[in-house]
């Protein structure tokens, strides 16, 4: 099973492609949380074993936000070298990644902090700011599908 950095990685060896892509600590925040989200709606399981949580500034998945922190608010330049995605995720995996970096990746980091912001899932979970379950994800992101 892939983990939340193997998605982080292949969003950034996408976005080594698209030089303007900006991809930030907090965007990729965001674009984790949608490609769990999807992928648990359409496959009925995780992509990635490791919670986000309903933060200030949106969803977060805690592991990748200390791992990223000091990029501060700029483009994470971390290089990827060496990882085969072919091995780490399959060929339906792949696509919905790109999906989701093509359709989401579009949009700003506060552009997408805001779109967040309107979804159950961090509205219900916001006051507290715990865990954002797979089942409410799974829930909300089938909604998402029709």
């Amino acid at each position: 099973m892939a983990n939340a950095m193997d998605v982080v990685d292949y969003f950034l060896s996408k976005a080594s492609v698209d030089e303007d892509s900006n991809l930030t600590n907090l965007k990729v925040q965001k674009l984790l949380y949608y490609v769990q989200g999807f992928h648990l709606a359409i496959e009925d399981t995780e992509l990635f074993p490791e919670t986000i949580e309903a933060w200030r500034y949106g969803p977060v998945c805690p592991e990748i936000y200390h791992e990223l922190k000091s990029y501060g608010a700029n483009a994470i330049t971390k290089a990827v070298e060496g990882k085969d995605f072919t091995k780490i995720f399959s060929q339906e995996q792949r696509e919905l990644v790109d999906e989701i970096y093509e359709v989401f990746g579009q949009y700003s980091a506060w552009k997408l902090r805001d779109m967040t912001h309107e979804e159950p899932t961090w509205i219900n979970n916001q006051d507290s700011a715990s865990e954002i379950t797979q089942d409410e994800m799974k829930e909300y992101f089938k909604t998402r599908l029709k």
